[in-house]
């Protein structure tokens, strides 16, 4: 009886040891520590930290944890390349067309955003299960330190902007300043010390709360303060230049991108010193990601914690002839390294997926067992990290994963303007300008004569067949405008499609058919009457070129017209052509000694006639760069004189007087002037309040543009400009090695009509990048065949493309919730046999091309 209870026990033990093995295999999570069955979370983010310029190449510690140790994703994206608009994103898991932080100022940590999405961060929602949260370093650009965001047990922000000394930092709601001391001061090792303070605190006063912890590094964000010892690293580091390194100037891409010329010497010497300084201080974020996985070693809490390692965007150094920033839609700015690793991950292996910045929020949650809220626009990567085996040996192929391919980039908010009343978006377009003659011609009110009421404009067919605009000046002016004959009258239409073209000499027209048989100066004015770019966007151009004295297109040798800066003084032998051209016979010698130089292509002859070199006649793309550029120059002086006077009139204001009571009487009228310039609406003004509020929130604006301007001629300011983000760098503006010694130089990298909305597709079959610009510009890249987006190619995409390329746009623009802002491609989602994508379900107008 004895033997064969001791059997039965054997057996019983027996069978339940085969059990437990069977259940580790199968569910390894079930078998750990009962305490920590939710696991740790480590979120790392560094600020401004790119993935094109090679910026991980640098951090070798940390690619061999991360990397080697977990899953790196090749496809990370950002969806706002700015500093607050995306990390706003990343807490809420939110577009930022859906949390309304648009730029790093506006709703950047206001009110609003304390009181509506504050409160819905994944912080927040980790507290309120267990967690025991903290958070260290950089939180939004406009954080004041005033108060703790909600869902932090544990809190130090730092106040405003990153910086690695000299800043002040808010621990739990006190404010806490810092000085200039190495270590104790120096930003990333202080983060990195208080976090594995707290962590090993917490496990062990709370060994069974789990931990989320989100450092926040400033690197490498500027001043690019290193620490001490890495100071001469990376001596010749040149991972920035890439084959769109200085690629300047780019006539086919947006309005920046075109006033921006090549960089001087000085860019690109700053450039490189840069790009060293900013690969050393990530040199101490390397080091903290090594502290904290010794840490989690010592502690036993590694197998038991997820970490996350990215950015909030990337970074670009020169690329397309910007000296330096973010903000653009190209992939050196929406790209960011992103690294996970942690229980069920698997180590070493490169996932293609797309992840973006508002998958952070849903992916923590789902982490720590939590749904993800319907109004977050991102989605849990745990599914792409998925590593089980297939059910059987015979399920060699496993059903592939559903997940998107598409998704918005976006920068800024829709500018507006006011039509009846409404406020209505506006719409511009710029695709070729004979697409658009075309399509307005298709409308009724141009198809009619010039004899209709109020008809301002009417559409005729030319001898060669293609469709002409005419404005009608009188009671059937159009027909006798037409009449007179395509060549006193015409000009191309198709300008602005040149505009794609990058080489300018491939056109070699036959210009003499063109030119009116009695032809004088005056004749040329309809050519040269129109602007070659639209009112809008030349005054765009105009508030750039105000005061900006150090970088501009650099137009000798830009173009293949621009062969030769002193073809000028060759004589020329066609008549009919020095006639064309509108600057009279054949110079003299006598009058090529005696000219005048007005640019580096024009001179002025002494039968006072204008001369330019050949090329300005030859090239067409060459005359509007240099018509451009005296544009340019016309607007500097203009400004010059107009701050003079400023400073005249300021002048005659503050005269000192002879006596007190004249003083007083001064005092006193001045007084009587303001009182009468500030108080009360214009006497033949309605009234209402509306027209009031609207009246003097013009002039709050028009009297804060004037203190700007002023304060800008106080301080000898010709850098800082209205509507362009610019800067200047003196020898003075690093305070540690290695200092910059060659003096102050300034540069602009980029504009506030720098609005846009892309939607970027990644899939077997497509890799290209569509963007829409608040000002009406298109960019489309194939990066398949242009993986450096060099070359614009939206003139080569056929009008029903851009129709289905402009819905899908509209649709992710518009999107709320993980439901709708993750896209699958119509030839890559089968849904029941039947091909399906979420813009089947689009019910909206069909795109009819931009208004305008």
């Amino acid at each position: 009886m004895a033997g064969r209870l001791l059997l039965f026990l054997f057996l019983s033990v027996t069978l339940s040891h085969a059990h437990i093995t069977s259940g580790q295999r199968l569910k390894p999570r079930l078998q750990r520590d009962r305490r920590n069955i939710r696991p740790n979370i480590i979120l790392i983010l560094t600020d401004d930290q790119d993935q094109e310029l090679g910026s991980m190449q640098a951090m070798n510690k940390t690619r061999r944890i991360m990397e080697e140790g977990g899953t790196s994703f090749s496809n990370a994206f950002v969806t706002t390349p700015m500093c607050c608009p995306s990390r706003s994103s990343m807490l809420t898991g939110k577009y930022v067309h859906n949390h309304n932080t648009y730029t790093n100022n506006e709703n950047c940590s206001s009110m609003s955003w304390q009181r509506q999405h504050e409160p819905r961060t994944f912080g927040v929602y980790l507290n309120n299960t267990g967690y025991r949260t903290a958070f260290f370093g950089k939180y939004l650009n406009e954080y004041n330190g005033s108060y703790v965001p909600a869902g932090w047990r544990e809190w130090l922000g730092l106040v405003k902007n990153s910086r690695f000394y000299n800043y002040t930092l808010s621990r739990n709601g006190v404010r806490e300043k810092h000085g200039a001391q190495y270590p104790q001061d120096y930003l990333t090792d202080l983060i990195t010390a208080e976090s594995v303070r707290y962590f090993r605190y917490s496990k062990r006063v709370y060994p069974h709360r789990p931990v989320l912890m989100v450092l926040s590094h400033a690197a490498p964000h500027g001043p690019e303060d290193s620490a001490p010892q890495y100071s001469t690293a990376f001596p010749n580091a040149s991972q920035h230049i890439t084959p769109s390194y200085n690629y300047a100037p780019n006539p086919d891409k947006h309005w920046i991108m075109r006033y921006t010329g090549a960089m001087k010497p000085i860019h690109m010497e700053f450039t490189n010193v840069l790009q060293r300084k900013r690969l050393q201080t990530l040199l101490s974020v390397d080091d903290s990601v090594e502290k904290l996985y010794n840490m989690l070693v010592e502690t036993g809490e590694l197998e038991n914690t997820y970490i996350i390692y990215t950015s909030d965007h990337g970074y670009h150094i020169g690329q397309f002839g910007l000296v330096k920033g973010k903000s653009m839609p190209y992939e050196f700015d929406i790209r960011v390294p992103f690294f996970i690793r942690g229980p069920n991950v698997e180590q070493g292996t490169i996932n293609p997926h797309m992840v973006l910045n508002i998958d952070l929020a849903p992916t923590i949650l789902d982490i720590a067992g939590l749904d993800t809220p319907p109004d977050m626009d991102g989605k849990s990567i745990l599914t792409l990290l998925d590593t089980d085996k297939p059910v059987n040996r015979f399920q060699v192929n496993k059903k592939p994963k559903l997940w998107r391919d598409s998704f918005l980039v976006e920068r800024g908010k829709l500018l507006h303007q006011r039509v009846e009343g409404k406020e209505v978006s506006q719409e511009e377009n710029f695709l070729p300008k004979h697409q658009r003659v075309k399509d307005l011609c298709q409308r009724a009110e141009y198809q009619t004569p010039c004899q209709q009421t109020g008809q301002k404009w009417q559409c005729v067919e030319d001898a060669t067949g293609k469709l002409r605009l005419f404005k009608c000046k009188s009671e059937g002016g159009g027909a006798k405008n037409f009449q007179r004959g395509v060549s006193g009258r015409q000009r191309p239409l198709s300008i602005k499609s040149q505009l794609y073209n990058q080489k300018s000499d491939a056109c070699d027209c036959d210009l003499r058919d063109l030119r009116p048989l009695n032809l004088r100066p005056s004749m040329m004015r309809p050519f040269n009457k129109k602007p070659f770019f639209p009112k809008k966007k030349f005054k765009a151009l105009k508030s750039y070129s105000r005061n900006r004295y150090s970088r501009s297109v650099s137009m000798t040798n830009s173009y293949p017209g621009n062969s030769s800066v002193d073809d000028w003084a060759q004589p020329i032998r066609d008549e009919s052509e020095d006639e064309f051209s509108g600057m009279g016979g054949a110079p003299t010698d006598e009058a090529l000694i005696n000219s005048l130089k007005v640019t580096h292509r024009c001179s002025i002859l002494s039968n006072a006639t204008v001369k330019c070199d050949t090329g300005v006649y030859q090239s067409l793309q060459a005359w509007k760069d240099h018509k451009l550029h005296i544009d340019h120059e016309i607007e500097t002086l203009q400004t010059k004189i107009k701050n003079l006077r400023e400073v005249r009139g300021h002048l005659k204001k503050a005269r000192p007087l002879e006596c007190d009571c004249n003083k007083y009487l001064y005092k006193s009228k001045l007084k009587n002037k303001l009182r009468f310039r500030g108080g009360g609406l214009h006497p033949f003004r309605k009234g209402g309040a509306r027209d009031k509020k609207a009246w003097l929130m013009k002039e709050q604006k028009r009297r804060k543009k004037m203190r700007k301007m002023i304060k800008r001629i106080r301080n000898n300011d010709t850098c800082s400009m209205p509507g362009l983000t610019c800067f200047t760098h003196d020898n003075q503006h690093w305070h540690t090695a290695p200092y910059w010694t060659l003096g102050p130089f300034c540069a602009c990298t980029s504009a506030n009509n720098n609005t846009y909305w892309c939607l970027r597709t990644i899939n077997e079959t497509h890799n290209f990048l569509f963007c829409e610009f608040a000002t009406g510009f298109l960019e489309y890249f194939d990066l398949n065949t242009d993986p450096y987006q060099l070359i614009n190619a939206v003139s080569s995409l056929d009008r029903t493309v851009l129709n289905q390329l402009h819905v899908q746009l509209m649709e992710l623009r518009g999107c709320r919730g993980h439901k709708q802002c993750n896209p699958r491609t119509r030839s890559l989602d089968q849904a029941g046999g039947r091909a399906h994508s979420s813009f089947d379900d689009y019910r909206g107008p069909i795109w009819d091309g931009w208004k305008g």
